[in-house]
C-alpha cells in the first residue's frame, strides 16, 4: 500500500503579518516550504507527495520545485479557502482505492524521520493516527473572562501534525462533513462522526509550527543547533577505490578514520603537522591536495580532523597562543574547505569537518575553543548552500568526549567507560561521507 504525503502549504499567513505567506519565508538559506519538502523527499516512509499551495503563489512554488528536482512530488494542487477544503482537495486527488495518507502542515519544518516511522507503523494497526506531545502548561477553560474549569494536565496533550489515515476513512469523514465549516482538524472529523479510534503517536517539542513572526526567530535558532543521527544504512564496502584526503590523520579520530577506510579498500592520504602540513597555512593545504590529485587523478572526500585544545581564562592566556589556536581550529577549516572545492566539483564529493558538543554554548575556560567550534558549524551550514549547485556535500561531526591523545593531554586520565571510542566516531564519519547529508551536524554518542 502506497504512503502519500499531503503537504498543506495553502495558507495566506494572516497571523504572520507578512507580504508573503510564511511558507515562502527563508530560514537557514531555504524557504520553509523547501525544508518541509526535503523531509518528505528523503523519508523512506513516504512514497509520493501531493503539494497543496496558495493559488496566488503557484509560480513561486513551481520555481522551487524546478530548482530542487524533487522526485516524489506527483501533484501540485491549488488549495481552497480553508484548511479543511485544502485537505479535502489533496485527499480527493488520490485515485487509488486505498492508501495511507499522511497530512502535514508545511509550517512545521522540523518533522523527524522517527515520527514518520512511528506513524507508518501505527497505520498497520489503526485507521487514524494523530501526533501529539504532553502539555507542559496547565490548561484552563475560560468563559467570559472567568475560569470555568481546569482539566487534569495528565490527560491533556498538544496536537501536532502529521495526521495519518487510511484513505477510505478520511474521504468518508470529509464527505460526511461537507456542510460543517467549523473543523480545521482532520482527526476531529473522524472523532465527531465516530468513524474510528484515533491512535496517538508521540511528537517532538521541536516539531513547532511557524505562525507568528517571532516563530521565525525560534526556527532559525533551532536550525543552527539541530543535530542528526549518523545514517546506519550505508555499507562501508562502498568506500572501495574512493580517494580520501585527511588533515590531522596521523593520530586520534583522524587516524581511526584512515585505518578503517583503508580496511574497506579506500585510497587514503593523511597529513598533519608531523608530516609537515600545517592547516593554518593555505599553501600547505593546497600543496597536499595537489599531491594527492597528481597521484590519483581524483579526490572523492576531504576530512579535516586537525585541531588543538587549550584551557584557561582569556585574561590569563597569551594572545599569540590564542591566535595560534584559532588559526588551526577555525581558519584551518576555511583553508581546507576552500582548497578542496575545485577537486570535489569533479567527483561530486564531500567535505567533513569536526565540531564539539561545546559549540551550542560557550564554556568558561574554553572560550576560544567553543567559539571556534561554533564558527565551524556556521561555516558548514553556509557552505552547504553555496556548494549545492556544485553537488558537493559538507557536514560537521559532533562527537561527545572521545578517547584521543589530544583529550588525554588536556584532561589527563579519565574513566574509560565515560569516553567515546575513536573507532565509533570513525565508522559514523565514513557513513556520513557516503550519505547524501549536507549542512548537517551529526551527533555521535556512546551506547
Amino acid at each position: 500500500m502506497n504512503n502519500y504525503g499531503i503537504i498543506l502549504a495553502s495558507g495566506t499567513g494572516k497571523r504572520y503579518h507578512s507580504d508573503i505567506p510564511k511558507q515562502f519565508v527563508k530560514i537557514a538559506g531555504k524557504t520553509v516550504l523547501e525544508h518541509t519538502l526535503d523531509i518528505f523527499e528523503k523519508s523512506r516512509y513516504v512514497d509520493s507527495v501531493i503539494l497543496v499551495i496558495t493559488p496566488d503563489y503557484r509560480d513561486m512554488a513551481e520555481e522551487i520545485l524546478l530548482k530542487n528536482n524533487y522526485s516524489k512530488i506527483v501533484k501540485l494542487l491549488n488549495g481552497g479557502d480553508t484548511r479543511k477544503e485544502s485537505s479535502f482537495i489533496g485527499i480527493s486527488s488520490i485515485e487509488e482505492e486505498e492508501a495511507n495518507v499522511i497530512i502535514h502542515d508545511c509550517a512545521r519544518p522540523f518533522l523527524t524521520e522517527r515520527i514518520l516511522k512511528d506513524c507508518a507503523e501505527a497505520l498497520k494497526k489503526y485507521d487514524a493516527v494523530d501526533v501529539a506531545i504532553p502539555s507542559a502548561d496547565t490548561i484552563i477553560k475560560v468563559k467570559e473572562g472567568l475560569i470555568e474549569n481546569i482539566p487534569e494536565r495528565k490527560y491533556l496533550m498538544r496536537g501536532q501534525t502529521p495526521q495519518c489515515f487510511k484513505l477510505s476513512l478520511i474521504k468518508k469523514a470529509h464527505e460526511m462533513s461537507k456542510d460543517d465549516a467549523n473543523f480545521t482538524d482532520d482527526c476531529g472529523l473522524v472523532i465527531k462522526y465516530n468513524l474510528a479510534d484515533v491512535y496517538v503517536v508521540e511528537g517532538d517539542t521541536e516539531n513547532i509550527k511557524i505562525t507568528y513572526p517571532s516563530d521565525i526567530y525560534m526556527a532559525d535558532r533551532l536550525f543552527q543547533v539541530r543535530t542528526a543521527d549518523s545514517p546506519n544504512d550505508k555499507n562501508l564496502s562502498d568506500l572501495k577505490d574512493k580517494v580520501i584526503a585527511i588533515f590531522g590523520g596521523t593520530s586520534g579520530i583522524g587516524k581511526s578514520i584512515s585505518d578503517m577506510a583503508e580496511k574497506f579498500g579506500a585510497q587514503v592520504f593523511v597529513s598533519s603537522d608531523k608530516t609537515g602540513v600545517d592547516v593554518s597555512s593555505y599553501a600547505d593545504v593546497e600543496n597536499f591536495l595537489k599531491g594527492v590529485y597528481k597521484k590519483t587523478g581524483k579526490i572523492d572526500y576531504v576530512i579535516n580532523s586537525a585541531g588543538i585544545l587549550r584551557i584557561g581564562k582569556l585574561t590569563g592566556r597569551d594572545i599569540e597562543d590564542i591566535k595560534r589556536e584559532m588559526e588551526i581550529n577555525y581558519f584551518g577549516s576555511i583553508n581546507v574547505a576552500k582548497a578542496s572545492i575545485p577537486y570535489l566539483k569533479n567527483t561530486k564529493g564531500g567535505i567533513l569537518m569536526f565540531g564539539s558538543s561545546s559549540y551550542t554554548r560557550g564554556r568558561a575556560l574554553y572560550s576560544t575553543y567553543s567559539s571556534a567550534k561554533a564558527g565551524i558549524v556556521n561555516l558548514v551550514q553556509a557552505l552547504s548552500e553555496e556548494l549545492l549547485s556544485d553537488g558537493i556535500r559538507i557536514n560537521t561531526m559532533n562527537p561527545e568526549r572521545t578517547a584521543t591523545a589530544m583529550r588525554f593531554n588536556a584532561f589527563g586520565k579519565e574513566p574509560e567507560d565515560s569516553l567515546l571510542e575513536a573507532e565509533k566516531v570513525a565508522e559514523a564519519s565514513l557513513k556520513v561521507m557516503l550519505s547524501d547529508f549536507t549542512g548537517q551536524v551529526i551527533d555521535v554518542r556512546r551506547g
